[in-house]
């Protein structure tokens, strides 16, 4: 098949375009700066940015199915994506998955995550929708400099636990849905496969890294403050603290079986994330 991933330069396009090119597909990336990333005979970068809403587009023309996922740090998903889905609608494409987030599908209809669901819902071509919990990742990228520089993750969860997933498990599953037909128009929430608290994080990260890691439930006014001061946009950081008081009141705690029954294997453990990274917090 011919796929287009937005994104693609980012941390589930990424992965998932390595594991479309792994089956023997071809894969259209887009990217910002496609003249700097690395192609192949299979793998051909495209230009594809949210400050530039249809440049690109006619790459949809091209290909079978793709993949399409709010640009990390902005909040006007509906904005960004509804064009590029419009196109999509008119070319007739064979398969379009898009990522939001876990707990969406309960949003009002206008918030920008859930309007952009319901076009892709209701554009009568075959689509999925995944709504992946919050990224294992998370913990070397957004939350990576209070851990280095304080040996503290700041984050205001309280006790609550959350069944953080691993990238490379949404990727695997954008794959399979992508790339078959059997489960057309549907949505699927991803979690990994244990739910655990904040403090249990930071025992498996000073576990790994040798270095005293802990946890400080902060209080979400000096949270957003931080991210704020970190260079993500007012918008964002409330959206961040919103969807953070929807953990710390245990709406991500849910486990479920998604990821084993649409890839057939076992989703990863923080466990494992954590020792595959343990570099990264020394």
């Amino acid at each position: 098949m011919k796929v287009f991933v937005y994104g693609g330069s980012g941390l589930v396009g990424g992965h998932l375009i390595k594991e479309l090119l792994s089956q023997g597909h071809e894969v259209f990336a887009g990217s910002r700066k496609p003249e700097s990333q690395k192609g192949s005979n299979q793998l051909h970068w495209v230009f594809a940015d949210s400050s530039e809403l249809t440049k690109g587009q006619e790459i949809l023309e091209k290909v079978d199915a793709a993949f399409f996922m709010g640009p990390p740090g902005q909040t006007n998903q509906y904005e960004i994506l509804s064009p590029w889905i419009e196109k999509a609608k008119q070319v007739g494409l064979k398969k379009l998955v898009l990522m939001t987030a876990m707990g969406v599908e309960h949003a009002p209809p206008e918030a920008p995550f859930r309007k952009t669901e319901i076009m892709l819902e209701g554009a009568g071509i075959p689509w999925n929708i995944i709504r992946p919990n919050w990224f294992m990742q998370n913990f070397h990228t957004f939350w990576i400099a209070g851990i280095k520089q304080d040996g503290k993750i700041y984050f205001p969860g309280g006790n609550a636990t959350t069944s953080f997933i691993d990238a490379r498990d949404i990727a695997s599953v954008a794959s399979v849905l992508l790339t078959t037909s059997k489960n057309d128009n549907q949505a699927f929430t991803l979690t990994g496969p244990e739910s655990i608290d904040h403090k249990t994080v930071a025992d498996h990260l000073t576990k790994v890294s040798g270095k005293n890691i802990e946890y400080i439930d902060v209080d979400p006014k000096v949270f957003e403050s931080s991210l704020v001061a970190a260079g993500l946009t007012k918008d964002y950081a409330a959206f961040l603290v919103m969807i953070a008081g929807a953990l710390k009141e245990g709406f991500a705690s849910t486990i479920l079986d998604t990821v084993k029954t649409l890839t057939g294997k076992d989703p990863i453990t923080f466990s494992q994330y954590a020792k595959e990274n343990a570099n990264v917090w020394k």
